[in-house]
């Protein structure tokens, strides 16, 4: 699984004009999700998410959590995150799971959350939405479970 997370002042995510989900101060998290990707994967990535501290405290460090902050958490499903731009000027994304699987693994990484103490706002997975963030910071961290979990690439 791969999240791009931003810390904002606030977001929202909007389908057909109507908004669906916002938040103030916390977490946009972009979500995608790979054909090989378990329950596992979502529990992990959420629990890391929701414990970064990249807050400022009272020095300017980097040192708070959501929850010292009154934090919330906006979560939009972006398979997009697995395109590849290997090759030609069109991405392929061959790479994410079909939409079962990132439906699924989607609605459990919004469990997840809510099990954490941050019961997320969301957009509608496979939906065009439309999303606006102010970034605070900026500050925007990647994360990949094959990477953080030093799991090996397994293949299709």
């Amino acid at each position: 699984m791969r999240a791009v997370l931003t810390r904002v002042k606030s977001a929202s995510v909007s389908i057909g004009g109507e908004a669906v989900g916002s938040i103030g101060q916390g977490f946009l998290i972009l979500l995608g999700v790979g054909p090989n990707d378990t329950e596992r994967e979502s529990r992990y990535l959420a629990e890391k998410c929701l414990s970064l501290r990249i807050f400022e405290d009272e020095n300017g460090k980097m040192n708070l959590g959501l929850d010292a902050v009154g934090g919330e958490v906006l979560v939009v499903s972006q398979f997009t995150l697995y395109g590849s731009c290997r090759r030609g000027r069109r991405p392929s994304f061959a790479e994410a799971a079909d939409s079962a699987l990132g439906n699924r693994l989607y609605e459990d990484f919004l469990r997840c959350c809510a099990a954490l103490g941050f019961p997320p706002q969301h957009g509608r997975f496979g939906a065009d939405m439309q999303v606006a963030s102010v970034n605070d910071g900026p500050v925007t961290l990647l994360l990949d479970t094959e990477q953080l979990m030093d799991t090996p690439r397994r293949s299709k």
